[in-house]
């Protein structure tokens, strides 16, 4: 199972630039709002994608989705280790979560 981070975890990270983030819904959810910084990458787009995208494979990576109901983020976390990527955490909690707590996020 994939190692857990939490929101303060995370903004702290993002603050200082040492995170990659995952946005595993992708497409049109990506585009309207995601994380600060986040790519997008759908569970059926790691494979195809995930060495374009994240060419460092010892590189601090955290995935998310929406909730802690949506299995996307575990799924492209899963996938990506499976790849051989080492250091791979996932916001179980989601963007739900963080625009809860008044955070920012960009959209495209």
């Amino acid at each position: 199972m994939t190692t857990l981070i939490t929101r303060d975890e995370l903004k702290a990270a993002i603050d200082a630039g040492t995170v990659t983030v995952v946005d595993a819904l992708g497409g049109e959810y990506h585009a309207k709002q995601h994380l600060p910084g986040a790519l997008a990458l759908a569970p059926g787009e790691v494979d195809a994608r995930a060495a374009a995208l994240l060419p460092d494979r010892d590189a601090a990576i955290v995935t998310y989705c929406s909730n802690p109901s949506c299995p996307n983020s575990g799924q492209v976390a899963d996938r990506l280790t499976t790849l051989g990527y080492r250091n791979v955490r996932k916001y179980r909690e989601g963007i739900e979560d963080w625009t809860g707590a008044g955070l920012p996020t960009e959209s495209l």
